[in-house]
């Protein structure tokens, strides 16, 4: 994992991703979908760094419409960045694989949220 390159905005783990290699985050002016992502475009509007960080919880845009950011997102906003950060390690050492075949990988496995976050909280 690496840790530094945190979370994006709309709650994907950077950190894990295997395309970080070309990816220079959502800040960098260099990401490729700065100028359609809604959740970039919103959080810049508000003057957050994260859809966690914002008020409106029952928020769906962009990236918040698929489980996988949508319970990253709610799990910071519930327990915190770094606890976040803290549990995609200890499970990326478990063996829980974030992108398994393309983009998709043992958290995209989940239609009930709760179930997500508590996968990523360890209790399995």
């Amino acid at each position: 994992m690496k840790r530094e390159l945190g979370i994006a905005r709309c709650g994907l783990a950077c950190c894990l991703c295997s395309e970080n290699r070309t990816c220079s985050g959502c800040d960098s002016g260099a990401c490729p979908d700065k100028d359609w992502c809604e959740n970039r475009k919103c959080s810049i509007e508000k003057g957050i760094g994260h859809c966690f960080e914002c008020d409106e919880e029952d928020c769906r845009k962009g990236m918040l419409s698929k489980i996988k950011p949508l319970g990253f997102t709610l799990f910071a906003r519930r327990y915190g960045l770094e606890q976040l950060l803290d549990c995609l390690d200890r499970n990326e050492k478990e063996g829980i694989i974030y992108h398994r075949s393309g983009i998709i990988g043992d958290y995209d496995e989940f239609e009930d949220l709760e179930k997500l976050i508590a996968f990523i909280a360890g209790t399995r």
